[in-house]
């Protein structure tokens, strides 16, 4: 079968979407036999995830190291959710993997992220990693990728999000997410914010957890950054090409699991400012300039929406912003609305690309409420898109925001204008 088949498929497989619980993964895993890699670095946390991968990828890479990828959901392709060396996996070695997972699965229910992950791994496996950065889907505890023993863990940070599977409070999220911690391993919290639950969990466990304005630390200035370790200190260092102050704190973290792992030949000024100046990655507050100026962020929870809003430069009298949002209906419409009701004009609702999204009429309304301004209802993204564009002035933009699966056919649509 061809990759879009199989991947259809997939989704039939479990009768429930989501499915939290590493049993099924671990039999399959085990059937599996591959060999473990060399360095294994799980990343959790509610924000930030997939920029902490790039740039731990990047890291990686600069020393030599041959890194396998795995993040989701993606963007554009499934085949994004798979890379080896910054280059993502082909349709044939991710049948492939799927035609070995399907051999010995021996019945086992897995979801479409259990099989996604497992498909990573045989990837990695045959391309011979030595390096494997794993991105942590939902919570930790009781994430498929957990299945997997890792060398460290980066946490980047906890809000809320996913409550209806991982708790409706900080502290409750972040037990679920302080389960990647392991007996005597290192973990890294990347925020000043450190829930209790995962102190406790650290200290019951017996795990090695470094946390921010304790173990490291970091500065922002106008245009570098410096940050303080626990033995090394670096100055003047440029800011990361992903746009925000988010992605300093994401780069601060990483940068205190590289040293926390005995890596600190990396710490080189030099060394960070070439990396992560080349860091690229779609949907994080990504300017598109064509005739309408486009945003694009994949920002899906309140505190992302807050990163967003300060990260957005600011307009100037005169000048609009126009919003095109769509989400998915577990999450926190108003939360995000009220972060960056103060930088938009005019309100767009579209359905998101997913059977999980909130109709677009319904969202409106949420919209409306939230920030007591109209907003209009788009029947699809393309409609939503050229609505936007009838709007905007020569010096105005649209945002587009609120989902992975609203930001991918979007970013698809600008591309091929290309």
């Amino acid at each position: 079968m061809p990759l879009s088949a199989w991947l259809a498929r997939l989704e039939t497989i479990s009768p429930r979407e989501i499915d939290l619980g590493l049993d099924r993964v671990a039999r399959v895993l085990e059937r599996l036999e591959l060999p473990p890699a060399e360095t294994v670095f799980h990343v959790a946390g509610t924000n930030g995830k997939g920029s902490s991968v790039a740039m731990l990828e990047s890291l990686q890479r600069a020393r030599g190291a041959r890194v396998g990828c795995y993040t989701s959901p993606h963007i554009l392709l499934y085949n994004e959710r798979i890379r080896i060396d910054g280059i993502d996996a082909s349709d044939q070695q991710i049948v492939s993997a799927f035609e070995r997972i399907e051999e010995v699965r021996e019945g086992e229910e897995l979801t479409y992220f259990e099989f996604g992950t497992l498909a990573a791994l045989i990837v990695f496996a045959d391309a011979g990693v030595d390096t494997q950065v794993l991105e942590i889907g939902m919570g930790g505890r009781l994430d498929a990728v957990n299945a997997v023993e890792p060398t460290a863990g980066l946490i980047t940070n906890v809000g809320l999000d996913h409550c209806a599977w991982l708790g409706e409070d900080v502290e409750t999220i972040a037990f679920e997410k302080a389960g990647i911690m392991r007996p005597g391993k290192i973990a890294v919290f990347g925020s000043h914010d450190v829930p209790k639950s995962v102190t406790d969990h650290a200290a019951t466990i017996g795990a090695r957890l470094l946390t921010a304005g304790r173990d490291f630390d970091w500065d922002v200035a106008a245009d570098s950054w410096s940050w303080q370790g626990r033995e090394v200190t670096l100055d003047e260092l440029r800011l990361p090409a992903l746009v925000g102050e988010h992605q300093v704190a994401n780069a601060a973290g990483v940068l205190a699991l590289l040293e926390a792992s005995g890596m600190k030949d990396l710490l080189k000024a030099e060394i960070i400012n070439r990396t992560l100046s080349r860091v690229q990655l779609d949907g994080r507050i990504q300017t598109i300039d064509a005739a309408t100026c486009w945003i694009v962020d994949v920002a899906h929870n309140p505190d992302a929406a807050a990163a967003l809003a300060k990260g957005l430069e600011p307009q100037a009298d005169g000048e609009k912003t126009i919003a095109i949002l769509g989400m998915l209906d577990d999450k926190d419409v108003e939360g995000v609305v009220a972060h960056l009701h103060d930088e938009i004009d005019y309100w767009i609702a579209v359905a998101a690309d997913s059977p999980r999204t909130i109709p677009a009429d319904e969202l409106a309304r949420r919209i409306a409420n939230a920030s007591d301004t109209a907003c209009l209802v788009a029947d699809s993204v393309e409609v939503a898109m050229a609505r936007a564009e009838e709007l905007a002035g020569p010096h105005d933009r649209v945002l587009v925001t609120g989902s992975f699966y609203l930001v991918g056919p979007a970013l698809d649509r600008l591309y091929s204008r290309r």
